[in-house]
Formats: C-alpha cells, structure tokens, sequence
C-alpha cells in the first residue's frame, strides 16, 4: 500500500473508499472505544488498501480519511446536536442503529467543517455509503438529516 496521494483521476474514487472507511471507523470507535490514534493507525496499515478474507479494499485518500475521522471525533457534540435537531420527534440519537449513525455523524462532519466540497456532493457519496450497508428506507433518512443539516449549516 502506497501513502502517496492519488492522481487526479482517482481522486473520486479515493475519497469515496475514505468516506465509507470513515464511517467504519466511526461505527468501531462507538463500538469498541478504540482510542483515535490506535483507530488510525489500524486502518492506515490494515485496512485502506488491503485485502482482508479475499476482499480487496479500495485505496482511500489517507489525509482525507484521518481529517474526517478525526474531525467527527473532536466535533462530536456539535454534530450530535445537529443530528439530533434534524430527527422527527419521536427518534433520538440512542434510538438510532450504530452504523446509521456512524454515516450520518461522517456527513454532518464534512458538511460542517468542508465547505470546499458542495453540500450535494457529500449527500450524494454518504447515500452511497449507506446503500453498502442499508435497503432504500435507510438512504432516505441519511437524504433526510443530511439534507437538514447542510441547510442549517451552509
């Protein structure tokens, strides 16, 4: 596995493997409480890029993988807050599953602290990250709160 930053052409595809890494290791920390720089380092040298059980994970763009994860962790009441303003009322943050929220604490995270990335972007590449994991239902409410949340805060 190389550090060194993708080509232009593979910036996309690069930040996509980041977003949906970031969200794993958001879900591991709210799991396991593994401590940020033992998460880190973790996926720096386990998992972006490698291949674990006959799965080939896609490079992702480290720097923007760390700032994510990093950043999600260091905001963390801010951007529960702001999750937990954007659910109807009826739901809580408790009530939420864990890598649902996970996706959503990552989306929050870039649309707060990223305003170099338009808000439909992040939208649109967090929808994807939650089609890995989630039915049609799910997306919809990652459409939902991200959508909320990148009005208040853009």
């Amino acid at each position: 596995m190389t550090n060194a930053a993708p080509n232009s052409s593979h910036r996309p595809a690069a930040r996509s493997a980041a977003r949906l890494a970031a969200a794993q290791a958001l879900y591991q920390h709210a799991m396991e409480g593994t401590p940020k720089a033992r998460l880190l380092h973790e996926f720096h040298e386990h998992r972006l890029g490698a291949t674990i059980e006959d799965a080939t994970y896609r490079a992702a763009e480290q720097d923007f993988f760390d700032d994510v994860v990093t950043g999600a962790l260091a905001r963390a009441d801010e951007i529960d807050a702001l999750i937990a303003a954007h659910l109807s009322a009826e739901w809580s943050l408790d009530r939420l599953d864990k890598p649902l929220l996970a996706i959503l604490r990552a989306g929050t995270y870039e649309l707060l602290a990223r305003p170099d990335i338009p808000a439909g972007i992040v939208i649109n590449e967090y929808l994807d990250v939650a089609h890995a994991f989630y039915a049609r239902r799910e997306k919809g409410f990652v459409n939902a709160v991200l959508d909320g949340v990148a009005k208040a805060v853009r």
